[in-house]
């Protein structure tokens, strides 16, 4: 929300602060950031969507409410008017500017044309290179007493005041010292420059989290390329546990197979080039959410008009995703309740319709919501599997004709799942298309099955037939873990969805249209 004041400094000081980005330094010569924008970026859950995004503002049109003196406080300021809209509503656009009309502050125009607000969004420069990195290792020490260590590698770059911070890390390779790991992308913006050091360091995978470390080395990314090109590996050192401050150098040795420096686009660049995130819903159905009509119930519809924890979940994620969605037809399902015909569904469209899924914006999967409570009986148990499938289904068919847009799943459950293993299944099959699946656990069921999903343990999913899922497409977080409204639903859900997005994308080489990709029917990565 922007509201505009009279008075130049009142008006900053009302949105965060007065200070300036770098691009506004340069045109009105103050110092500084701009604290108010990057708080309402962040506040949006949007930080890992860009690097940095820079907002320009102006009004036009405005009341004439002039005052003698400009240093008066901001209580005696003279409110002109306000407006709102998020980030996503800006940058969805293919030229990214957004003009509002200000309202008073019942959120009305009144009689009086208050003006507007013009905003732009742009992306600040930068760099849009990437290092592919093949890692290998061999004769590393064996950290496991009845098996062979589980190695993986985490990859961190040392910052000025002598620590490190972690940029990325490989999958995990079960039961073998000498192993192979998929390519790592590494971008300019992670390393900061070539001749960063880097401290790559390899672990055996525990599942209490307390990997053991088999060894380290040192290297920046001039050097992995050397290595590359020599063929030479790098003795692994570890600290010495007899003598502090010394280090042991291991027979263990890191390779890199492969190596090449390649051009990388951000989740910017495809948006604005048309590409769309399709927004979809599942709501749990089961009956551990409690009778509807008691206050105690998960689904409870509260008469005073707050937001149950479902509707909390469906605003909050909808009101940022709908404005990556052109025609804002949303499909909407429930789960787990009995339906219309007195059988219980694990896949039912949430409007009541035999045929057509979708509904009108996020008012329309609102109200749909609201009514099917009415019409729904609760019932169990609680299966993901069915909705996964459902939702890969549209994925796949959209594949066909457009490979511009991408798919992102919103299950809202409270309970246990049953079908764990199937929706193992579902996910890992599902992992190859254009999809992501949010999960928002709400209640105080334990939520453990979750977690496994969501694979951030380092382990991707397995199929019941032992095929390993292609990338890590679930998120799931807990509504209690929220802590205190400080941190938004949709912050802490769509933090990994960027990256999975441009990991697919990567992944099939489709590149934005403004980047002269092909046209969609030359791309049938999965033959449908």
């Amino acid at each position: 929300m922007g509201n505009c004041f009279s008075d130049v400094k009142g008006g900053q000081q009302a949105v965060g602060g007065a200070q300036r980005s770098s691009h506004q330094t340069a045109i009105s010569g103050n110092a500084g950031g701009n604290d108010a924008a990057h708080l309402f970026f962040r506040s949006k859950g949007l930080h890992s969507l860009y690097a940095q995004i820079e907002l320009s503002l102006s009004a036009s049109k405005l009341l004439d409410r002039d005052i003698a003196s400009k240093m008066l406080k901001l209580k005696d300021q003279e409110f002109l008017g306000e407006a709102n809209c998020v980030l996503s509503e800006i940058v969805t656009k293919r030229s990214p500017n957004l003009t509002l009309h200000l309202q008073n502050k019942n959120g009305r125009s009144g009689l009086k044309n208050l003006g507007t607000l013009s905003v732009h969004a742009e992306e600040t420069v930068a760099s849009g290179i990437a290092f592919e990195i093949t890692f290998r290792c061999s004769q590393l020490v064996n950290k496991d007493l009845f098996s062979k260590s589980d190695p993986f590698l985490r990859i961190s770059r040392l910052v000025e005041n002598g620590g490190s911070v972690p940029i990325c890390k490989t999958e995990v390779v079960s039961n073998n010292l000498n192993p192979i790991w998929k390519p790592l992308s590494l971008t300019m913006q992670q390393l900061g420059s070539k001749d960063n050091p880097l401290v790559i360091e390899c672990f055996d995978f525990n599942n209490s989290g307390n990997h053991g470390l088999i060894g380290k080395v040192q290297k920046s990314i001039v050097d992995l390329e050397k290595l590359h090109k020599e063929k030479t590996g790098a003795n692994f050192i570890l600290p010495s546990s007899r003598h502090h401050g010394h280090e042991k150098v291991l027979k263990s040795q890191l390779f890199v197979d492969g190596f090449r420096e390649k051009k990388v686009y951000s989740f910017l660049d495809y948006v604005s080039s048309g590409f769309e995130l399709n927004f979809l819903v599942a709501v749990d159905f089961t009956a551990s959410n409690g009778n509807p009509r008691s206050p105690d119930s998960l689904h409870y519809i509260d008469p005073a008009g707050r937001l149950n924890a479902y509707q909390q979940a469906i605003m909050e994620v909808g009101e940022v995703l709908q404005f990556y969605d052109s025609d804002r037809r949303f499909p909407a399902w429930g789960f787990g309740g009995k339906t219309y015909d007195g059988s219980v569904s694990h896949c039912f469209n949430l409007n009541g319709s035999a045929s057509d899924s979708e509904v009108e914006g996020i008012e329309g999967i609102m109200a749909a919501y609201s009514s099917a409570l009415y019409n729904i009986s609760l019932s169990g148990p609680t299966l993901f599997g069915q909705v996964i499938n459902k939702a890969a289904e549209i994925a796949t068919h959209s594949l066909s004709h457009n490979i511009s847009k991408y798919f992102v799943l919103l299950i809202i459950t409270d309970g246990v799942l049953t079908d764990l293993q199937e929706t193992k299944n579902a996910l890992v099959r599902a992992s190859d298309l254009p999809l992501s699946v949010l999960i928002v656990g709400v209640g105080n069921a334990d939520f453990k099955q979750m977690e496994i999903l969501d694979a951030d343990n380092g382990q991707r999913l397995e199929s019941s037939t032992g095929r390993i899922a292609t990338r890590d497409i679930v998120q799931f977080v807990p509504l209690r873990e929220i802590y205190g409204g400080q941190i938004s639903v949709v912050q802490s859900l769509l933090e990994e969805l960027p990256g999975q997005f441009l990991t697919y994308m990567s992944s099939r080489d489709i590149i934005p249209h403004s980047a002269n990709a092909p046209p969609a029917h030359d791309h049938h990565p999965y033959g449908v």
